[in-house]
């Protein structure tokens, strides 16, 4: 069960951004384990419950090692993820909803990073076939959630059939609903997982929308 994170999670991130080598966190990996990884998997289990029935939705917790393959210069991640997304090869080219907490804070909601530009090419086909049905997707969740959804668009889009639709026409990819929130008394407690939870839920038409594309 999710209890929460606490200022000690806070004081590790911190750690390990500014001592990001392998002396430091073994001196700290108990607290590593004890104050985010531990909670940041309790926390992923709960958001997972409204999804456990769909079918094809994997849950990925992310560890704070980096792969070795990249070659980066530091061997430690200054964040933790939890993922909820289908079942595919790339997580970048299908939406997904995520919670994130580094140094900075927590930062959730549906992100679609670098769909192909054969999907977007289907979901222009798509929202102008039936503009209606989609145009009533956006305005639900964007009221549902009260954000407005972002994107970045092409710098040359196509020419739009529908003026209606001109905002979406030309989205590219890094679309997303999120929130960011500081450090502070909500997130050092259980309520933080309903409340995620509950957002995710909001969030649940637009990311079966956008995953129903797969070109």
């Amino acid at each position: 069960m999710f209890m929460g994170y606490s200022p000690e999670t806070v004081d590790f991130l911190w750690g390990i951004r500014m001592n990001n080598n392998r002396e430091w966190f073994l001196e700290h990996k108990q607290d590593y384990v004890n104050y985010l990884y531990e909670p940041t998997k309790a926390l992923g289990k709960e958001l997972f419950q409204p999804f456990v029935e769909k079918s094809g939705e994997l849950l990925k917790v992310s560890r704070i090692y980096r792969d070795a393959r990249l070659h980066h210069p530091l061997p430690y991640k200054e964040s933790l993820w939890i993922c909820i997304r289908q079942d595919v090869d790339w997580w970048a080219e299908n939406g997904c909803l995520y919670f994130e907490i580094n140094p900075e804070g927590i930062h959730y909601g549906f992100f679609l990073y670098h769909p192909r530009p054969a999907v977007m090419k289907e979901f222009r086909r798509a929202i102008a076939a039936k503009p209606d049905e989609f145009l009533s997707m956006i305005q639900k969740v964007e009221t549902d959630t009260g954000l407005r959804i972002y994107a970045d668009t092409y710098k040359r889009p196509e020419s739009c059939p529908d003026p209606a639709l001109e905002r979406f026409y030309g989205w590219k990819g890094q679309i997303g609903c999120t929130i960011h929130e500081d450090f502070g008394d909500s997130t050092f407690g259980p309520a933080l997982a309903e409340r995620v939870r509950d957002f995710f839920v909001k969030l649940i038409p637009l990311y079966d929308y956008f995953n129903r594309f797969k070109v």
